[in-house]
């Protein structure tokens, strides 16, 4: 029998006995009903500590009735793997960028925009107010509902040279998320969107199969992009937050009450997670600088914004929902 095959198998069987323990029969005169929350993040990444609070708050809060168990670092599958494990059933909750759930909720792909937030208190107000809610609700028909949005920074492009404009970018392979936002822009601005998976990079990176990257500044140090490309050019071109959501059925499964101290606790991470972010890269770009010897780069940013334009106009008229909430971003906050 094909060894992949058995592979799948036995990842298929762990992941089913996963789902019994979280959706099993559940005495609710027992403590510690397990809530399986997988993501692909570092241990030391501020987003995943910004989940270390969450646990620890539905802890406190339902006196250990339930117990948040996280699994760091991919254990359970990439992105979009863990996405569906949820949809079946077999995964409690997840966090993942809103870049990857644009291929679930196409609606996540307005927030993706690139340049689409004037600044990071715009950005904040959009997610805490009516829009941001709203996309997370658009998820329910995908078997999953978001509960908070988690500070990702802002994404930038990470190479060889310094990009300061957007010629800069042409004839080189950079590397995207499997978002189609990602991808049209990388287009716009001229260079050629390669999409892979993040663990993928660095060896990409190393061996010229890639140009470079956009990511956060935690891509220098938690995944040691630094090592292998030294220039780091701030353009910003997106703010696409991290998203907490849950499974639909786990959600229904909840008690009103309780739903409340999930949706309670998710929030209260979320401000912890925000403020720690802003530490944490802080002295990572300072770590990048003097340890890595990165060179920061601070481009205009006027010429990347005229390029992008006709993606904002072109997802605004996919329908009337993406248009509505573009034109909200733009005019209401």
């Amino acid at each position: 029998m094909n060894q992949r095959f058995v592979s799948f198998s036995l990842f298929i069987l762990t992941l089913s006995i996963l789902s019994f323990l979280t959706f099993g029969v559940f005495d609710s005169s027992k403590k510690g009903r397990p809530i399986i929350l997988a993501h692909n993040l570092d241990e030391k990444h501020p987003v995943h500590q910004g989940m270390v609070k969450f646990s620890q708050l539905i802890r406190e809060k339902t006196n250990e009735r339930y117990e948040v168990k996280i699994y760091a670092n991919g254990q359970l599958g990439r992105e979009r793997e863990v996405i569906e494990l949820l949809q079946l059933g077999a995964v409690s909750m997840t966090k993942v960028s809103s870049m990857s759930l644009e291929s679930f909720v196409p609606y996540y792909g307005a927030i993706n925009l690139p340049y689409i937030f004037k600044s990071k208190e715009h950005f904040f107000n959009v997610l805490d107010g009516e829009i941001g809610q709203l996309i997370h609700e658009l998820g329910v028909k995908k078997k999953f509902r978001g509960l908070t949005y988690y500070d990702s920074g802002s994404r930038s492009f990470y190479t060889s040279r310094a990009i300061m404009s957007p010629q800069d970018l042409e004839g080189l392979k950079i590397r995207v998320m499997g978002s189609q936002t990602a991808i049209e822009m990388m287009r716009l601005l001229g260079g050629s969107p390669t999409p892979m998976s993040y663990g993928e990079i660095y060896t990409a990176l190393q061996q010229n199969v890639i140009d470079g990257a956009e990511n956060n500044i935690t891509a220098l140090t938690l995944s040691r992009h630094g090592e292998v490309v030294k220039h780091y050019s701030l353009d910003e071109h997106i703010m696409a937050p991290d998203v907490l959501i849950i499974s639909e059925k786990v959600w229904q499964s909840l008690s009103d009450q309780d739903k409340e101290i999930f949706k309670e606790s998710a929030e209260k991470s979320a401000r912890y997670q925000r403020d720690l972010w802003k530490k944490m890269t802080d002295q990572m770009k300072l770590a990048a600088k003097e340890k890595m010897n990165v060179k920061f780069h601070y481009p205009e940013k006027e010429a990347f914004i005229e390029k992008v334009l006709p993606l904002h106009q072109a997802v605004a008229a996919k329908d009337s929902l993406f248009e509505k909430i573009i034109t909200s971003i733009k005019t209401n906050y």
